[in-house]
């Protein structure tokens, strides 16, 4: 049994399957039981440090949002100190107007909210009277209403007496009722209460706000450090992990941004159109809050949409709010995100999704902020870090296994259905030519080589091949006849032969397909076949082997010897040898004396095309045919 050649291995490389690169012994990869303890050393630390980590992520990557622009004040003749600062005070500035309009809209809400509350009862009433079986819901409500009473009007008028007291003087006295309550907290107390929770959010902020600061006074320094600490003495990986990092992370959060503005002004302008107070408040409380993933956009519309009950004693404006809220949030998932996203963080979006619950479940609300950015710096090392690319594959967003790979999966699978589906998509950006060269053939090889290190036992290889056949057979085009006679016969008749197993025979009728197409008149059949006295509708003008294994020479030659005694030596033989280098090529024409060698369809189809005085017999058979 032949080994698998090189041919094979340079055909995996080819499909897209990656080899792992060259890892030095000192940073050889950990074993099963140190990874699972460093992964879970990893999430605790996570954990446990949330009080450090949270601000300092929360500053990295507001400062890939800010950096441009103190890049830009310090191009413009500005020093890195007073950038910095013009920065800061702009977005110091920004957060005070902010809030100062919150505060404003929530005031004026309050004062309003009390003329609401008429339109809210006459809703909840006819509510009430319009749900399904609201009368048995009235009387059910009433008869537990009588009844209770009825037990109280039985209890007061029981003829249990209360307790009687008696003085030592023997007079009769009822006992004193007792009250108990809590005296009046101190008035730093109940200030502390009311402070406390606040104190926190702000102290966080006030932390972030240190950190961009150094951060961006020390971006160089902190450049310089992560190259000198991760890099390993590779400058170049390590750079081109830090700029892909922030390209991609600043591109995110910029066309976030965009997005939010283009979904936040609409709603603010259609609330104000509807007619729900304060609409400036809601328009930018839902450009802020869709910052926050998943839960962000709900967040933003409950109000609007419960105050819109509460200004109209009719339906028309919550329905109208609704409705807003549902077109525009469609509207920017389907159009807007896919539009203006693209490509810009490379994540899966399974892989958004399992980010956002794992870093929620670590940090809280703010790692739902934080999930997608975070992810997408993992999905960067994966990419850069060959001891991390398991990130990338699992998290990343572009396909892992190339199309002839992900094909001979579903053969394997048993699944030629989704196999076929997968080659006819390949048709919809290929021509049939170059889908059977680039997916379906490489798969076949693939196939043989499992079968060659017996993987594949002679079943499972029969099924395999009958799989492959129907998947070839379905991406068949009808073939038209030849428009004239003269046309057939100015092209050579050919025959290709699958040399060994029912994989060789698929190949085969691949080319037999292109042939056709190509206006030849051309057979498939096997070699046992042939050989044992199957009939063809020869005679033949070329006789062409299939091999997938691209070094199965010297049985090519033993095969070629035998159908020239069956066939006879009027006919040229050919060989192709799918797959293989053209030093192999070279080799196999040396060795089988073969007029014709191709290594893929295209080059067969090409060579079988020429006029037929190019197939001239070698040397040797010509001489031999003389004599």
């Amino acid at each position: 049994m032949n080994e698998p050649t090189d041919a094979g291995a340079g055909n995996l490389a080819g499909a897209g399957l990656r080899r792992t690169p060259d890892v030095p012994a000192t940073s050889a990869s950990l074993g099963p039981t140190a990874t699972i303890l460093a992964g879970a050393a990893t999430v605790a630390a996570l954990y446990l440090g949330r009080d450090v980590l949270i601000p300092l992520a929360l500053a990295i990557l507001l400062s890939f949002t800010l950096g441009p622009l103190v890049t830009w004040l310090y191009r413009r003749g500005l020093p890195r100190v007073p950038a910095v600062l013009t920065v800061m005070l702009l977005v110091t500035l920004l957060f005070v107007g902010f809030a100062a309009l919150v505060a404003s809209q929530l005031t004026h809400l309050a004062q309003q909210l009390p003329t609401y509350e008429y339109n809210l009862r006459l809703k909840a009433q006819a509510v009430a009277e319009a749900a399904p079986g609201a009368g048995v819901i009235t009387r059910t409500a009433n008869f537990l209403r009588d009844f209770s009473r009825e037990i109280d009007r039985i209890t007061e008028g029981s003829d249990k007496k209360p307790e009687v007291v008696t003085t030592p003087a023997g007079e009769a006295r009822r006992p004193i009722p007792v009250e108990v309550h809590q005296p009046p907290q101190p008035p730093l107390e109940a200030l502390s209460e009311f402070v406390g929770p606040l104190l926190q959010p702000i102290a966080t902020a006030g932390v972030v706000l240190v950190f961009i600061v150094f951060v961006l006074l020390q971006r160089e320094d902190l450049r310089d450090r992560m190259i000198r600490l991760f890099g390993h003495g590779d400058v170049h990986r390590t750079t081109a992990a830090i700029s892909d990092a922030a390209k991609r992370i600043g591109r995110y959060l910029l066309m976030q941004l965009v997005v939010n503005v283009l979904y936040g002004l609409p709603i603010g302008i259609g609330l104000f159109l509807i007619g729900v107070p304060n609409a400036l408040l809601w328009g930018v409380l839902a450009t802020v809050l869709r910052f926050i993933p998943y839960l962000g956009p709900v967040l933003a519309a409950v109000v609007p949409i419960a105050l819109s009950f509460a200004v109209d004693a009719g339906w028309i404006t919550p329905i109208l709010t609704i409705a807003l809220f549902i077109a525009l949030e469609l509207f920017t998932n389907n159009v807007l995100e896919p539009w203006l996203y693209g490509s810009s963080t490379g994540l899966s979006p399974l892989a958004i999704i399992v980010a956002a619950v794992f870093w929620t479940t670590l940090w809280g609300p703010v790692g739902l902020l934080l999930a997608t950015p975070l992810t997408v710096c993992l999905v960067v090392l994966g990419r850069h870090v060959p001891q991390l690319q398991f990130f990338e594959v699992l998290l990343g967003d572009q396909p892992v296994l190339a199309p002839e790979v992900k094909l001979y999966q579903r053969i394997l699978a048993g699944d030629p259905h989704e196999a076929g589906e997968l080659a006819e998509e390949q048709l919809e950006d290929r021509p049939l030519l170059e889908v059977l060269d680039a997916v379906i053939l490489p798969a076949l090889v693939f196939a043989d080589q499992d079968r060659l290190r017996g993987a594949l036992d002679p079943a499972r290889v029969t099924t395999v091949a009958g799989h492959f056949a129907e998947v070839v057979a379905d991406l068949a085009d009808p073939i038209e006849p030849p428009a004239t006679t003269a046309t057939v016969e100015a092209r050579p008749r050919v025959l290709c032969v699958g040399a060994r197993t029912g994989l060789d025979e698929v190949a085969a009728t691949m080319l037999v397909q292109l042939l056709l197409q190509a206006g030849h008149e051309a057979e498939a059949t096997h070699a046992a076949t042939l050989l044992h006295g199957g009939a063809t509708t020869g005679p033949w003008d070329l006789v062409c082997l299939s091999y997938l294994d691209a070094g199965a020479v010297r049985p090519a030659r033993r095969l070629l010897l035998r159908l020239r005694a069956r066939l006879g030596r009027e006919a040229r033989y050919g060989i192709c040898l799918w797959g293989a280098s053209a030093d192999e090529a070279e080799q196999a024409r040396a060795v089988t004396r073969a007029e014709l060698v191709a290594t893929s369809l295209a080059q067969a189809v090409e060579l079988i095309g020429a006029a037929p005085s190019t197939l001239e017999k070698p040397p040797a058979l010509r001489d031999a045919s003389a004599a």
